[in-house]
């Protein structure tokens, strides 16, 4: 697949700044697959379009406070991953041409440049930074947990799994749910420079899934993952993935499902892996087109935007 083939263009004012209201306020976008139909709905009616055996697996993984702050130079580093004892990390510092190995900044000691702006670093104490919104989000976030799902539990990702926001307890309590783990790195989101698709590297992500889970997913006559993270997650253990690892797993246009026969997701980010995979479920062209009438229909997009339900 080329990646031009995941280009479109968004209108800035559809970025959304700041969540809806309430968690299931926002808009739910709904393609049939077998009919083709489409339909305009509002997220708390979720439960309706759904088929009375279906399993909802989320992903309980929650966001580090991993933000940090530093001065001379003035810059910022980001926490991706702990690598380790001794309070060792990997992650992203800037400005990185100006920033030393061996050099503490703040409560972070830098220990060797990595390549890329990633550094293996060493972090006094447990993370205590701010909640790293991404780049296109530029308002304050006034209440840090609407960038965490009501059910993240399992400390460790660098970014949410957006499309598990729309949730409330409510509204879970009306579900047949189970939980997964993939901690979210910064390379999911990582724009793909390579004309194709098949030379961009899908860097690992951290997973675990408690068996008894995995044993009612495996059963489940209908199988609802909430998030492309929560693809990863089954569709690598269909494939014998074991039950807590890391997973490489990179889905394209071609990629067959074992698992998942339905998909809740956000609208995602031109040139992104997340896009792509969105792509391999529901279609190219068909991909395509929703986008499209999202736009018309002025839907919002990215992290804290609406949502859209493949049947």
């Amino acid at each position: 697949m080329k990646a031009s083939e995941l280009d479109y263009r968004l209108p800035p004012e559809l970025i959304a700044q700041q969540p809806a209201k309430r968690r299931d306020g926002s808009r739910l976008l709904v393609y049939d697959r077998t009919s083709g139909e489409t339909r305009h709905r509002r997220f708390v009616e979720l439960p309706e379009e759904l088929a009375e055996d279906t399993l909802v697996a989320v992903n309980d993984t929650r966001v580090l406070p991993a933000r940090i702050p530093i001065t001379n130079p003035r810059g910022e580093v980001l926490l991706l991953e702990r690598t380790g004892g001794d309070g060792l990390w990997e992650g992203l510092a800037r400005p990185t041409r100006r920033l030393r190995a061996g050099r503490r900044y703040g409560p972070v000691e830098l220990v060797e440049h990595l390549g890329e702006g990633r550094w293996l670093l060493r972090l006094d104490g447990e993370p205590a930074g701010e909640t790293p919104l991404p780049p296109y989000i530029t308002e304050p976030l006034e209440d840090p947990e609407r960038y965490q799902t009501v059910f993240a539990k399992r400390m460790g990702s660098a970014a949410a799994p957006t499309a598990g926001l729309h949730f409330t307890p409510e509204l879970l309590a009306r579900l047949d749910v189970e939980r997964v783990t993939l901690h979210v790195g910064l390379d999911t989101f990582r724009p793909i420079a390579a004309d194709d698709l098949a030379e961009h590297e899908l860097h690992t992500e951290r997973y675990e899934v408690d068996p008894a889970a995995w044993d009612r997913i495996c059963v489940a006559r209908h199988v609802l993952a909430v998030g492309t993270t929560t693809v990863r997650v089954l569709e690598s253990l269909a494939r014998g993935a074991p039950l807590s690892g890391r997973t490489e797993l990179f889905i394209t246009p071609g990629f067959e499902f074992r698992r998942v026969d339905s998909l809740l997701t956000n609208f995602h980010l031109p040139r992104s892996t997340l896009l792509a995979l969105v792509m391999a479920f529901a279609g190219v062209e068909e991909t395509t087109r929703l986008y499209r009438l999202a736009i018309e229909e002025r839907y919002r997009f990215y992290s804290f935007g609406d949502a859209m339900l493949v049947r």
